[in-house]
C-alpha cells in the first residue's frame, strides 16, 4: 500500500484532478492512529471484546466533520488492527475494498449526523479473523457511496477502537483522544467504564475524587485552575488490580500583546540562546496556539502558549534557553486539534518518507523524526547556524538572449542513491564542457513524498531532503558560478497539495477545497478538469503575494538562484475561465500585471534575475509580457518531432514559430526546445514513427541520432535563449511514458526512467554530444548568432535559417526529407563562402548555386571561417581503427595520463591533447621504435577549473588515432 500511495503523491503533472480527490485519502493512510477526535464513534458495550457482538455509533458531526449534514448513504471501510499487523495502522481483514459499497458495511442512519453499524454475531466472526490472531482495535474511515467524502478523525486520521481482552479490563472513555484540551471554568466530563470489576475509584492528580461498583463511573470536573491534570483509574476485583491514566490540559486566557519589533512571520532567530515565533492568521479565525516542540516534551506548557496581536491577526512567543547549533523540531497546536509545521520553515522532518531518506545515507546526520508525539510534518529550528561561506561571489549570469539551459530532474539524472546535490555537482564539468551556461533545475522545494517531479510542494523555505542537506545544494550553485554557469530554480505558484500548512489552517472538510476564509487560496477558475491541479493559489490575494514574495527573495538571496521558472503561470489570475476558453489563452489582463508585477518585485531583489514563464498563451498576451521584460517558454516539440521523422505534409514540420521575430516581438525572450520534462522524446518518436524508404530509414539508430543533429543545428543556431532536456545531447530514446517494467502508459509518466550515462561511450551517441558541443560554442563565440537580422525559410522538406551581421552572413541549411535533395542554395550573396563542420570552402558565383544534400544532411555557411573546431565528426568506425591497440590509462585520472602506442615501423609519435573546443592544450613528439611505445601526459596538476573531458590525437606515420580522456 505505501509503495502505491507513493506513486499516487508522484502524479503531480498529470491525472491532477482525479489526484486532488485523493488526497484525503493518502492523508488517512498515512496518519498515524492515535489522532482519534473524542467520541468520533463510540460502542455499546462501551469495553467490547473479540467475542461480543457491538454496535458501533459515527457521530458525523465529530473528527474532520466531512460526513456532517451529509444525506446520502454512507459506508463504512473497516477492519482490525491485531498481533500480526505490521505497524499501529496495518489494517487487517477488512470487509471490502475502498470502491466497494459492500450492504455488510452499509450504515444505518439514526439521526442527522449519527448512523450505526452492528457487529454480529461477534467481532471476530464479522472480521473473519483466525482464533489465533489477537484482535487489539477496530479500524474506521466512513464515506459516501461514491468515496468523495469521507468521515474521519481530527487532523484526518483512521479511526480506532480498542478491543478489550476478556477478564478485568477498566479504561477511560472521556476525554479520550491527544492532548484533551479544555478552557478554564470548563465542566470536564470524565468517564470510566470496567469489565469484571467489584469498584472502580478515579484519582485527579492523585487524589480520590470518586468510586462506584457499577461497572461505569461518571464524574465532571470543573477546571477553575490551568495547566495539566493527570487522570488515574484503578478497577478491583477482591485482590486484583488494574489501572489505566490519561490527562487533559485547561488553558489559560490568550494574552494580547503586540508582534515584537522587527520580527515577522515564521522563525525569528534573536540570539544563538532565543527565537520568536510568528504564526499568520490573517482572517483572525484561530483561538488560540501552542507550540509543542523537542524543547518542551511535546507536552502543552502555559510557558509555550502564544500571544495574540491586538488585530488578532498573529500569534507570538519568545522561547529562550536553546542549544546554539543544536536542531529542534516543532510545530504549532491550533485550537487544540490541528497541528501544522511553520510555513516558512526552511526545514521539515516527515513521517512518511524521511525513513528512506535516512536508509539510502542520502542527508547524513539528520534528527529523526518525533514517531508517537505527534502527525504530520514538523519544522526545524536552529540557532546560531554556521553560515555558508561562498567561494564565487563575482559570478555574473549570462545575458538571457545567450542562455542555453540544460533542463534536468536530479531523480532522474542520476543513479541512486547518488542523485543528490552533491552527485549533481560532480556532474557539473561534463555540463561546463558540453557548452551549456544555465541548469534549470526541476522544484526542489520539498513537495509530497521523495519520488516526485516536484510540482506537489509543500513547504516553499525547504529544499527536499531526498536530494541532502541544504548546505550542499549550495555548493552545486557556488561551484557551477564558478563554471560560469547560471542555476535556475522551477517553482509552483499555481497550486499546492493537500500536505501545505497554509491549506491545512483553513481547510474545508465536507466540500474538499479551501475553506473560504482561507486567505491563500481559492477555488478553481478553471471549468476545464484538465487544467485543474492540486488547491489553487489566490493571486488576487495580498496574502498570498506577500507569501510568495518572501519565498522568490529567499531563494534568490540565500541560495543565489540566478531566477525561476514559473510552472502553469497562465494559472497567475482570479478570473474564471470557461468551456469557451479551456486552457486559459485568451488574453488576460490580470494575468499580465499580477507577472509584471512579480516581475519587478524579483528585479528589485535581483536586477538580472532571470523570470521564466511557462505560459503557451495566445500570443497578444505573450508579446505583451516578452515586452515588459519576461522570458518565454516556446515548445516546439511537435514541429522538431516531424521535421526530424521526416513528415512534412500540411505543414506540420515548420517550426518558424521558433523565431521571436516571427512572433512579432520586440526582443529575443523566446526559450524554444524542442524537448523538455513535459514533452515525448525526440528520438523516441524517430525510433518508433520516422520516416523510411527502400534505401533511407529514420528509425535505424544511427540514422536517428544524424536527424537529431540535423534538428539541432537548426534549433540552436536561431538567435535568442534556448533549453534542452537532460540526455537530450546523447539521443536518450525512452518514452516520457515509460514504466518500471519496460511497458509504455500515460500513468506512468512522472515514474522514474532509465539513468543512461552508458550512452557517452557510444561513438554514434558521442558523435551527436560533439555537434550539440559545437553548436553552444558557435552561439558562446560569435555575434553572428545574437543578430537581430535574420529570417528562416522552414517549411519545407529542405530548410534554411539566413543569419546577417557585420562581422560575418551564414547561412544553414538541411534535408529534413529522406530522399537526396539537389537545390539552389539561395546564398545571401556571391563570394567564398566556408562549411564549419568540414571545413571546407566554396566559392559561389551566384546565390542560387545548386547544392546537392543527401537525407539528413546539414551545413553550416559563413562568408568569414570559423576556427577549426577540431572535433572528429568522422564515422564511428574511423574514429578508432578496430585494428589499432592503443591503451591509455588511468582514465579518468587527476595525476596523468600513460598512453601505450604499438608501432611496427620506427618513426616519430606525436601526442596532442585538445580541449573541447578544439585549442591545444599538451603537444609533444618522439622517436618511436618497434613494439609498445609510451608517452605521458602530466595533466594540469590538479587544477580544479581544469576538469573535464580532453581529446587526444597521436599521430605515427600517416595515421592519426583520437579518443577521449576526463580529467579528474
Amino acid at each position: 500500500m505505501q509503495n502505491f500511495i507513493n506513486h499516487l503523491i508522484t502524479l503531480s503533472r498529470m491525472n491532477r484532478k482525479f489526484l486532488q480527490t485523493l488526497v484525503p485519502l493518502v492523508v488517512f493512510f498515512l496518519s498515524l492512529p492515535f489522532m482519534v477526535n473524542a467520541q468520533v464513534v463510540t460502542s455499546v458495550p462501551a469495553l467490547p471484546t473479540a467475542g461480543d457482538r457491538v454496535v458501533i455509533t459515527f457521530h458525523a458531526d465529530r473528527g474532520n466533520q466531512g460526513l456532517m449534514g451529509f444525506t446520502g448513504d454512507v459506508y463504512a471501510h473497516t477492519g482490525v488492527i491485531t498481533n500480526l499487523s505490521p505497524g499501529p495502522s496495518g489494517w487487517r481483514h477488512v470487509i471490502a475494498a475502498w470502491a466497494v459499497n459492500s450492504p455488510r458495511a452499509l450504515m444505518t442512519r439514526t439521526g442527522t449526523n449519527t448512523y450505526t453499524l452492528t457487529i454480529e454475531p461477534n467481532i471476530r466472526e464479522f472480521y473473519n479473523v483466525p482464533a489465533a490472531e489477537t484482535i487489539q482495535q477496530l479500524a474506521f474511515v466512513f464515506r459516501s457511496a461514491d468515496g468523495t467524502r469521507t468521515g474521519r478523525a481530527t487532523g484526518g486520521g483512521d479511526i480506532f477502537h480498542d478491543v478489550f481482552q476478556p477478564g478485568l479490563q477498566v479504561s477511560f472513555t472521556s476525554p479520550v483522544g491527544f492532548q484533551p484540551l479544555y478552557e478554564r471554568n470548563a465542566n470536564v466530563p470524565i468517564s470510566v467504564s470496567a469489565l469484571q470489576a467489584d469498584s472502580v475509584t478515579l484519582f485527579v492528580n492523585r487524589n480520590r475524587v470518586a468510586s462506584t461498583t457499577a461497572g461505569t463511573l461518571n464524574h465532571t470536573w470543573q477546571a477553575t485552575t490551568t495547566g495539566r491534570f493527570n487522570l488515574r483509574a484503578v478497577a478491583y476485583r477482591g485482590q486484583q488490580t488494574i489501572a489505566d491514566s490519561t490527562y487533559f490540559f485547561v488553558r489559560p486566557d490568550v494574552t494580547v500583546a503586540p508582534l515584537p519589533a522587527g520580527v515577522r512571520n515564521g522563525i525569528n532567530y534573536i540570539n544563538d540562546n532565543t527565537v520568536t515565533l510568528v504564526l499568520h492568521d490573517p482572517p483572525a479565525a484561530k483561538q488560540h496556539v501552542f507550540v509543542i516542540a523537542d524543547f518542551n516534551g511535546w507536552q502543552l506548557d502555559e510557558d509555550y502558549f502564544m500571544r495574540r496581536t491586538p488585530d488578532g491577526r498573529h500569534f507570538w512567543v519568545t522561547i529562550t534557553g536553546l542549544e546554539p547549533r543544536k536542531e529542534y523540531a516543532f510545530q504549532y497546536l491550533i485550537d487544540g486539534d490541528l497541528r501544522i509545521a511553520d510555513p516558512y520553515t526552511e526545514k521539515i522532518l516527515d513521517p512518511w518518507h524521511d525513513q528512506e531518506i535516512i536508509d539510502q545515507g542520502r542527508y547524513p546526520g539528520l534528527i529523526a523524526y518525533p514517531r508517537g508525539k505527534t502527525t504530520h510534518a514538523v519544522a526545524v529550528l536552529q540557532t546560531a547556524r554556521p553560515p555558508f561561506q561562498w567561494r564565487n561571489n563575482n559570478f555574473v549570469p549570462p545575458a538571457q538572449e545567450d542562455l542555453i539551459i540544460y533542463e534536468l530532474h536530479i531523480r532522474d539524472f542520476l543513479e541512486s542513491p547518488n542523485n543528490t546535490y552533491a552527485g549533481l555537482r560532480e556532474r557539473l564539468p561534463y555540463l561546463r564542457d558540453l557548452g551549456i551556461n544555465a541548469i534549470k533545475l526541476m522544484p526542489i522545494a520539498e513537495f509530497e513524498g521523495n519520488s516526485s517531479w516536484g510540482y506537489n510542494n509543500a513547504f516553499f523555505f525547504a529544499p527536499d531532503k531526498f536530494y541532502g542537506p541544504r548546505e550542499e545544494l549550495k555548493r552545486f550553485i557556488d561551484e557551477a558560478h564558478g563554471m560560469g554557469i547560471a542555476v535556475i530554480l522551477d517553482i509552483v505558484w499555481n497550486h499546492s497539495f493537500g500536505q501545505s500548512p497554509l491549506l491545512r489552517m483553513y481547510y474545508d472538510e465536507a466540500r474538499n477545497r479551501p475553506a473560504d476564509n482561507n486567505p491563500w487560496y481559492m477555488d478553481q477558475i478553471f471549468a476545464n478538469p484538465a487544467m485543474q491541479w492540486g488547491y489553487k493559489f489566490d493571486h488576487g490575494s495580498q496574502y498570498f503575494r506577500d507569501f510568495m514574495d518572501r519565498v522568490n527573495h529567499h531563494w534568490l538571496t540565500e541560495y543565489r538562484f540566478s531566477g525561476f521558472r514559473f510552472d502553469v503561470s497562465k494559472g497567475f489570475t482570479t478570473r474564471f475561465k470557461g468551456n469557451d476558453d479551456p486552457w486559459g489563452s485568451r488574453f488576460d489582463q490580470e494575468r499580465v500585471n499580477n507577472l509584471t508585477r512579480l516581475f519587478h518585485n524579483l528585479r528589485s531583489v535581483n536586477p538580472r534575475a532571470y523570470v521564466i514563464l511557462e505560459h503557451l498563451s495566445d500570443n497578444d498576451e505573450e508579446t505583451a509580457l516578452a515586452n515588459a521584460g519576461m522570458m518565454l517558454w516556446g515548445n516546439m516539440n511537435h514541429s522538431y518531432s516531424e521535421a526530424a521523422m521526416g513528415w512534412h505534409d500540411g505543414g506540420r514540420s515548420n517550426f518558424q514559430w521558433a523565431s521571436h521575430r516571427v512572433r512579432g516581438w520586440q526582443h529575443p525572450r523566446l526559450i524554444a526546445y524542442m524537448e523538455s520534462h513535459d514533452e515525448e522524446r525526440v528520438m523516441f518518436r524517430l525510433l518508433n514513427w520516422g520516416n523510411q524508404t527502400p534505401t533511407y530509414n529514420t528509425r535505424e539508430l544511427g540514422t536517428a541520432l544524424r536527424r537529431v543533429e540535423l534538428a539541432a543545428t537548426f534549433l540552436f543556431t536561431i538567435p535568442g535563449p534556448k533549453m534542452l532536456w537532460q540526455f537530450g545531447e546523447l539521443g536518450y530514446d525512452f518514452s516520457i511514458n515509460r514504466c518500471p517494467d519496460g511497458t509504455i502508459n500515460n500513468a506512468c509518466r512522472v515514474d522514474p526512467k532509465p539513468v543512461r550515462w552508458d550512452y557517452f561511450n557510444d561513438p554514434r551517441r558521442r558523435r551527436l554530444h560533439d555537434v550539440f558541443m559545437l553548436l553552444f560554442n558557435l552561439r558562446r563565440n560569435h555575434e553572428v548568432f545574437r543578430t537581430h537580422d535574420f529570417h528562416m525559410d522552414v517549411s519545407g522538406e529542405v530548410k534554411r535559417i539566413y543569419l546577417n551581421h557585420p562581422s560575418r552572413n551564414v547561412l544553414i541549411i538541411g534535408n529534413f526529407g529522406v530522399t537526396p535533395h539537389t537545390t539552389p542554395g539561395n546564398f545571401q550573396h556571391g563570394g567564398t563562402w566556408h562549411e564549419f563542420f568540414s571545413g571546407q570552402s566554396r566559392h559561389v558565383t551566384h546565390n542560387e548555386m545548386a547544392l546537392t544534400l543527401q537525407p539528413g544532411e546539414y551545413r553550416i555557411y559563413s562568408t568569414v571561417a570559423f576556427p577549426a573546431h577540431g572535433v572528429p565528426l568522422s564515422a564511428p568506425e574511423q574514429l578508432m581503427p578496430a585494428q589499432t591497440q592503443i591503451r591509455v590509462y588511468p582514465n579518468p585520472s587527476a595525476q596523468g595520463f600513460w598512453f601505450q602506442v604499438p608501432v611496427e615501423t620506427p618513426s616519430d609519435i606525436t601526442l596532442e591533447v585538445l580541449n573541447l573546443t578544439g585549442q591545444i592544450v599538451y603537444r609533444t613528439t618522439q622517436q618511436s621504435f618497434p613494439g609498445n611505445n609510451t608517452l605521458f601526459w602530466e595533466g594540469f596538476a590538479g587544477q580544479a577549473d581544469r576538469r573535464g573531458i580532453y581529446l587526444y590525437r597521436i599521430s605515427v606515420g600517416n595515421q592519426t588515432f583520437t579518443g577521449r580522456i576526463a580529467v579528474k
